[in-house]
């Protein structure tokens, strides 16, 4: 089943095949070059400032980073998570040098993941970013300090068929993808003008 997205204009095939899967190859190791690969990708992404706001946590299946972050997540995504390659623990630093708040923290920090996601994808390997954890477990895990929240935890693998999901994440796995019409989405003008 293709998982291209429907688009009103083509895309490039980093952006347009890219999807978030729940089924990833339990015997699939995330290699070295694989690893710099992504975190690369992430660190040459823009941040206002270029104050670069973004901290990653790396556990491989198997080590104690990877069941720090796995213990952390909601019971909903342990049931599927387990079998990713890697999970990374993506952590903002919330304040600039001088202690003012950086207003641009959360978003440099998802532009970042986003690089590392189409990184991920030109690897052959998917992303699947998670907002369901529990960020105090990551902070205690790691001794995360003051100052520095974690933000989203992201599994990253090799896809596996789907049909090694529960049935319920099975359906959600194979469903068409979708997305708001850009036309309920972008306004010129006021807000919702079109």
């Amino acid at each position: 089943m293709s998982r291209q997205a429907v688009t009103a204009a083509p895309l490039h095939p980093l952006l347009a095949e890219r999807w978030s899967p729940r089924s990833f190859d339990p015997e699939h190791r995330l290699t070295q070059a694989q690893e710099t690969a992504l975190l690369e990708a992430a660190r040459w992404a823009p941040s206002a400032r270029n104050v670069q706001p973004w901290r990653f946590l790396v556990g491989h299946r198997g080590d104690a980073t990877f069941k720090g972050l796995f213990e952390a997540l909601m019971t909903a995504n342990q049931e599927w998570a387990g079998d990713a390659s890697a999970l990374i623990g993506a952590v903002v630093e919330e304040r600039l040098e001088d202690g003012r708040a950086n207003p641009s923290a959360a978003y440099d920090l998802g532009q970042a993941v986003a690089h590392l996601s189409a990184q991920a994808h030109a690897e052959g390997l998917h992303v699947h970013q998670m907002g369901g954890f529990h960020p105090e477990r990551v902070r205690a895990a790691f001794g995360v300090p003051e100052g520095f929240l974690p933000l989203t935890v992201v599994a990253v693998g090799r896809l596996a068929p789907a049909d090694r999901l529960p049935p319920e994440l099975h359906a959600r796995e194979t469903a068409a993808r979708a997305r708001r019409p850009l036309k309920e989405t972008v306004y010129h003008g006021g807000w919702g003008e079109h």
